[in-house]
């Protein structure tokens, strides 16, 4: 079992060593002493960070929405999975030609990357332009026109709109601000090579095409909000979906209610109830000419004065009820 020197043990040790009675170069070549090496750099010393695949779920179901409504196509979002990389080997991961776009997570620190590999980009442009998506081979080897990173660009603003509303369950305030666009690799650095970042591949079917977006978070960003995550923020229960709200919206919308219009009151003994005639006149406490009360459901909304419209009676609203 692994020994943790006390305080006193250590100080007796150090005397022992300044008075003599110990020489350390002796010790360690009578004992069997082996080093043991740590990077604290390198990605098998580093936990993911828990939790924070929820977020990415709750972007997908915003996403989802958001990019077949710009594109007029069923578009299927799947999380590839999550790794670390040290930021230099994860740049030579990247496909060539490769879309990038680097953007800032406010309030927190630093710099992150979208990357989207050049089978997406042309499929969307294609989609975009009222195209079928598909691309060819020679098209996905050659580098992209600037009107290709315009019109990917509106889709990015689109993702970082859809991340904002994830991040938000964690940071509040949360603000997605696209920094630049960039193709070149060796032209993008949101943190020194030997930093750490955590991926995150998406895997997005446009129709019949499918291509490979990733998000690269460096691990100082994410790390003052690792507490947050790890007690298990309910970002499942909070983020609803964008399309069941529509749905359910256009149900209600649709739910029968009843409305009544209160004309007045009157109080009358049960004896007077009995022997009411056809011709008898009620006296209420309300003048027909004042405004009445509109209820729905019984609760009382709104007031309005009677009238006739098109021969049938009607109430015309005049405001909301104060009581």
């Amino acid at each position: 079992m692994e020994k943790i020197l006390t305080k006193e043990e250590i100080e007796s040790l150090l005397a022992a060593i300044v008075e003599g009675r110990i020489v350390p170069e002796k010790e360690l070549a009578n004992g069997q002493a082996s080093l043991s090496v740590f990077d604290l750099f390198n990605n098998d010393n580093q936990v993911l960070v828990p939790n924070l695949d929820v977020i990415y779920d709750s972007f997908i179901r915003y996403n989802r929405v958001t990019l077949s409504n710009r594109l007029r196509k069923i578009v299927e979002i799947k999380k590839m999975g999550a790794r670390p990389y040290k930021f230099d080997d994860f740049l030579k991961t990247l496909p060539s030609p490769v879309c990038m776009a680097i953007f800032k997570i406010e309030p927190l620190k630093g710099a992150a990357l979208i990357t989207m590999d050049s089978q997406l980009v042309f499929s969307l442009v294609d989609s975009i332009l009222g195209g079928t998506g598909a691309a060819t081979a020679a098209e996905q080897n050659r580098m992209f026109t600037s009107i290709e990173v315009r019109l990917m660009e509106k889709i990015v603003k689109d993702v970082l709109a859809d991340m904002e509303k994830s991040w938000a369950h964690v940071v509040q305030g949360t603000k997605m601000n696209l920094l630049r666009m960039e193709m070149n690799p060796r032209l993008v650095t949101i943190v020194p090579p030997e930093y750490q970042v955590i991926t995150m591949s998406l895997e997005i079917q446009v129709e019949d095409f499918t291509g490979t977006m990733q998000f690269a978070i460096p691990y100082m960003t994410i790390d003052p909000v690792r507490d947050k995550l790890k007690i298990g923020t309910q970002l499942d229960s909070m983020a609803s979906d964008p399309m069941w709200h529509s749905r359910l919206a256009a149900e209600l919308v649709e739910a029968p209610v009843e409305l009544t219009v209160e004309l007045g009151e009157a109080g009358i003994t049960l004896n007077d109830l009995i022997n009411l005639t056809v011709g008898d006149t009620i006296v209420l406490s309300r003048d027909c000419r004042s405004e009445l009360s509109v209820k729905i459901e019984g609760i009382e909304k709104f007031v309005g004065f009677p009238g006739v419209q098109g021969g049938n009676r009607a109430i015309q609203i005049t405001g909301e009820s104060t009581s």
